[in-house]
C-alpha cells in the first residue's frame, strides 16, 4: 500500500517537474513551480519527514513562486516604461548629433 502511494507521489513530482520545464511563460512557470513544491511536500510527507514537508510547503510552494512572480512583474513593468529606440538618425540640431565642426557632440574637432 505505501509503495503504491510513494510511486504515485513520485509520478506526480515527475509530471510537475516536466511541466515546469516545458512551460515558456515565466508567470505560468512560477505557478507550475508552486505545484511542483506542493507535490514534493506530499512526497516528503509520505516518506514520513513532516518537518521537511512543512519547510518545502512554505518555501517551495509559497515563497519562491511569489518572489518569481514579483520579479517577473517588475521586469515586465520596467520594459513597458523604457523609451522606444527607433533607430532613426538624430537631427543635426539635437545634442549628441554629428554635423559641422565645432558642433556639440561632434568628433571632428572644434571647441565643445
Amino acid at each position: 500500500m505505501t509503495d503504491t502511494v510513494i510511486v504515485v507521489a513520485l509520478l506526480l513530482v515527475a509530471a510537475a517537474a516536466t511541466a515546469a520545464v516545458l512551460v515558456r511563460d515565466p508567470a505560468r512557470q512560477a505557478l507550475v513551480l508552486s505545484m511542483l513544491g506542493l507535490c514534493l511536500a506530499v512526497v516528503f510527507l509520505v516518506l514520513q519527514a513532516p518537518d521537511v514537508a512543512l519547510s518545502q510547503l512554505a518555501v517551495g510552494s509559497a515563497l519562491t513562486p511569489l518572489l518569481l512572480l514579483l520579479s517577473v512583474r517588475k521586469v515586465r513593468h520596467g520594459v513597458r516604461r523604457a523609451p522606444a529606440q527607433t533607430g532613426e538618425p538624430r537631427k543635426t540640431g539635437e545634442p549628441g548629433a554629428t554635423g559641422e565642426p565645432g558642433e556639440a557632440g561632434s568628433d571632428r574637432g572644434g571647441a565643445p
